[in-house]
């Protein structure tokens, strides 16, 4: 089973202190499976490891080895996300109370129908709101 990832669930993978079950079960998926991820999912994955590298919570050596392990991934970027970023992700996040930014995986997982994988609270109540299956 494929599914959609956002960049909570994966950042919680390269984070020692945020692995929990829920993420080693999203990322045990993801190495079973693969995932697909909206276009700006390498830009805030970036940006996290960026921030973190900038406050001192990593090291450029650290963060460039994480990326090396995600770029080993099956994580499809999908091509098509501005393409819904003012039509169907702008009313998702409208009734959902959500950024625009969130929305999109959203719309992905709705657009895929796949199961939503997100640590984020809000993400996963529009989520399963919708009746998407959530991890």
């Amino acid at each position: 089973m494929s599914l959609v990832i956002d960049s909570s669930s994966a950042l919680a993978w390269i984070y020692a202190d945020e692995i929990n079950p829920a993420s080693r079960r999203i990322l045990e998926t993801v190495i079973d499976s693969g995932a697909w991820v909206p276009n700006i999912w390498p830009l805030e994955i970036g940006n996290s490891l960026h921030a973190a590298m900038v406050h001192g919570r990593i090291d450029r050596n650290f963060r460039d080895a994480a990326l090396a392990d995600l770029q080993l991934m099956d994580i499809k970027v999908d091509d098509e996300t501005s393409k819904y970023a003012w039509s169907t992700s702008l009313h998702l996040a409208e009734k959902f109370k959500l950024t625009l930014y969130d929305a999109c995986y959203l719309e992905l997982a709705q657009r895929k129908n796949l199961p939503l994988a997100s640590l984020d609270r809000e993400l996963r109540l529009a989520a399963k709101a919708l009746q998407f299956t959530v991890m």
